[in-house]
């Protein structure tokens, strides 16, 4: 199959620049670097993928280039995960469940140990394959219904509802000057993207005080959203929380602004859509003065896994550079190879060698598991496991678009664990 090669031809790139195999391909010889010995033939199969084409491609490329690049970093100068190279199996999903629904069954086919999804979209899709095969995947972008109750999932970053929430902490903490309860209109995406911050509001609206007085949807090929702002607009908002991807949200602000809508009240964005894609597609104009909330970083933050990732992104994927999305995956990559260093150390290779269903035990038990207070070089904050907590980082920082960049505007603010599965609204596995 044409995609399969894809992914071997990139890792043969990175084991031939290592010396590890002929151009042509074949077994991996013996390699020494600083005292570490590759080992010969071990790879760690690791299934990945990203929506690189269809209708959020603007996220899913930048979010593909991040990750394999990060594999590549992770396999030329750290001589992989203790000396096992991580062999990507890549896929594009196309943001398309049928695709998707394809995809997971070849991962498992493939030997893979563990596989990840850009989207919550996606993984909405796979998970319905995976969990009854005990077949683990972390999604960088996640919504409450992919791990509550929990079973095989787990989100690399805190989901849409958590970004609800501390939005609309912050709101009230830092913006909002009037009486009473400030009244807040919602923009979604008809997936799990926009349902994620739709639970958020659901539980924690009226504890924190707000009025929720419009819940507008959009797909993810809107072109127009000039009737749903005019009912929003009718309502008379204080503020506007929108939880989708770059471009819907794009055609949202540009027809806010149309309508006299925006500026005037605040805005804010939930990760999915808060890069700098969103900026070149409303204008820096058009954004100005948006809020938004995020998972890890930006560019300009002095920490050891930016300087690496503006390294290997100018280097390989330059058009990414300055993409939240692309530093979203990077930090995925960092922590699949921890999880791996967590297994390895825990059960050996001999264990995860066969690619079957007690090698992905193996994975989530004494990997996913066993993750408590790795750093993930700066990127994010730290990544542990909870026992019930499938989030394996729980804290979010808040950003506002300024000057056409988005600035932080705050330090890590942490984002409970909330049991959706109690509450009676929430649709049961």
């Amino acid at each position: 199959m044409q995609h399969m090669s894809v992914s071997r031809r990139e890792f043969l790139k990175v084991a031939g620049a290592l010396g590890l195999v002929a151009a042509t391909g074949g077994s991996l010889p013996l390699f020494t670097a600083c005292g570490a010995k590759v080992k010969t033939g071990q790879t760690l199969k690791v299934g990945s993928m990203t929506p690189s084409t269809g209708p959020a491609a603007e996220k899913g490329k930048p979010g593909q280039d991040g990750l394999l690049d990060c594999f590549n970093y992770i396999n030329t100068e750290l001589k992989g995960v203790n000396g096992h190279l991580i062999e990507p199996v890549w896929r594009d999903s196309k943001y398309d469940p049928a695709v998707v629904a394809t995809i997971v069954p070849e991962f498992m086919d493939a030997g893979c140990l563990i596989f990840t999804t850009h989207a919550s979209a996606e993984m909405t899709a796979a998970m319905a394959i995976a969990n009854p095969a005990e077949f683990p995947g972390i999604s960088t972008f996640t919504s409450q219904t992919l791990y509550h109750p929990p079973k095989h999932i787990y989100g690399q970053m805190p989901d849409y509802g958590d970004d609800w929430i501390a939005f609309a902490k912050y709101y009230l903490a830092n913006i909002w000057k009037g009486t009473g309860k400030p009244r807040m209109a919602l923009h979604l995406l008809n997936n799990s993207t926009g349902k994620g911050a739709e639970y958020g509001a659901d539980a924690m609206a009226d504890t924190l005080g707000i009025q929720i007085v419009a819940n507008e949807q959009h797909t993810a090929t809107i072109t127009s959203a000039i009737d749903s702002l005019t009912r929003i607009k009718a309502q008379n908002p204080d503020v506007m929380f929108i939880s989708s991807t770059p471009q819907p949200t794009s055609i949202i602000l540009k027809d806010a602004h149309s309508l006299g809508l925006y500026p005037g009240i605040t805005v804010g964005c939930a990760h999915a859509s808060f890069t700098s894609a969103l900026v070149q597609l409303a204008g820096a104009d058009v954004s100005e003065g948006v809020y938004g909330v995020y998972s890890t970083v930006t560019w300009t933050d002095n920490v050891p896994g930016i300087a690496k990732a503006t390294e290997y992104c100018k280097k390989y994927n330059s058009q990414d550079f300055g993409n939240m999305d692309y530093l979203s995956t990077w930090s995925t990559g960092l922590v699949i190879a921890q999880i791996l260093k967590q297994a390895l150390d825990n059960v050996g290779y001999d264990v995860l060698a066969k690619g079957d269903v007690n090698s992905w035990r193996a994975i989530e038990k004494s990997g996913i598991q066993k993750l408590n207070g790795y750093g993930v070089e700066g990127m994010t904050a730290e990544v542990g496991y909870v026992p019930g907590d499938q989030r394996l980082s729980k804290s979010l920082k808040m950003y506002r678009i300024t000057g056409g960049n988005i600035t932080s505007i705050g330090n890590w603010i942490a984002a409970p664990y909330i049991k959706y599965e109690d509450y009676s609204w929430f649709p049961k596995s």
